[in-house]
């Protein structure tokens, strides 16, 4: 077919490279305008512009598409048949999704009608959902909305970080999306159903900060689930404290103060029961294993995490 194809993040760059791959001709790849990214905040291309780029594909990154008629005739003159949308990060007017012949397809990292939004990734760890998966849905004007063309479950391991789950994700939406393509002719779309809307709201980095009075369960799943971004984080000493890895186990404590601390992780009172923490990252550190954390510091038993 050929295709638009919108996106930034490597998320969506996996299903651009699945769908050159398939042979599908791209005359035109929309991703965000560079960002200041590093030390340096240089400027920085997005994963679909590097592959884009790597693949001799025509790149444009408008600011917006509402209200933007130059970009909107610039769609129109591919004559596309499809817009693949996926990660991109601007909201698509109905003025747009009728351009393509066929409209826009978007790949979507939940089962709708589950964990519509911006963080479904992350809201289901949290949420201590058994699985996730890609839906292939016809796009419209509202927030993840539209009819559904293919649904592809993908189970969430009990160690699952958001980092993990993510890689799954796009491998499965990347493979999704050119399954989907193939037989687009032959699938009729399903409307979502009534029952069983979540919204899966923005992360901010506040709510990444540990609240040890939760059950040890609420607490291991929220340091994977902000991992990598935007990082859990308690207090050691008055000083910030990074959690990457974490696990729930039976036992009392009083909640954030450390049982023991050995090569085997960092136990820590809970609400309900005691969180092991197996990757940490001091302030102006590197993620350490508890192993390598704990070698060289005074004994950290007694001491209480959190402000």
């Amino acid at each position: 077919m050929k295709l638009i194809f919108a996106g930034t993040p490597e998320f969506a760059a996996a299903a651009l490279r699945a769908l050159i791959d398939a042979g599908h001709e791209i005359p035109l790849v929309l991703t965000q305008p560079d960002r200041p990214a590093g030390r340096g905040m240089k400027l920085k291309p997005s994963p679909v512009k590097e592959v884009a780029l790597a693949n001799g594909l025509r790149v444009e990154q408008p600011e917006k598409l509402r209200g933007n008629l130059e970009a909107q005739q610039m769609l129109r003159d591919v004559g596309a048949e499809v817009m693949v949308v996926a990660a991109y990060g601007l909201i698509l007017p109905q003025d747009v999704l009728e351009i393509p012949a066929r409209g826009c397809l978007n790949i979507h990292a939940s089962l709708l009608p589950r964990w519509r939004g911006a963080a479904p990734i992350q809201r289901a760890i949290l949420a201590g959902d058994a699985e996730t998966g890609i839906t292939i849905m016809q796009m419209d004007v509202g927030l993840d909305t539209g009819d559904m063309l293919s649904v592809h479950p993908v189970a969430i391991a009990a160690d699952e970080t958001a980092a993990t789950l993510h890689d799954k994700l796009a491998a499965c939406g990347a493979q999704a999306i050119v399954s989907t393509l193939a037989q687009l002719e032959r699938i009729a779309p399903e409307k979502q159903p009534e029952a069983g809307v979540t919204y899966a709201q923005k992360l901010s980095k506040a709510e990444a900060q540990v609240d040890w009075t939760l059950p040890a369960e609420d607490v291991a799943r929220a340091i994977r689930a902000y991992n990598p971004a935007p990082g859990a984080f308690t207090q050691l000493n008055d000083e910030p404290l990074k959690l990457w890895m974490a696990s729930a186990e039976t036992g009392a404590a009083e909640p954030g103060v450390v049982v023991s601390a050995d090569a085997d992780g960092v136990l820590v009172g809970a609400g309900v029961g005691l969180v092991r923490l197996s990757v940490l990252q001091a302030a102006g550190g590197k993620r350490l294993a508890a192993r390598d954390f704990v070698a060289g510091r005074a004994s950290l038993a007694g001491t209480r995490l959190g402000e």
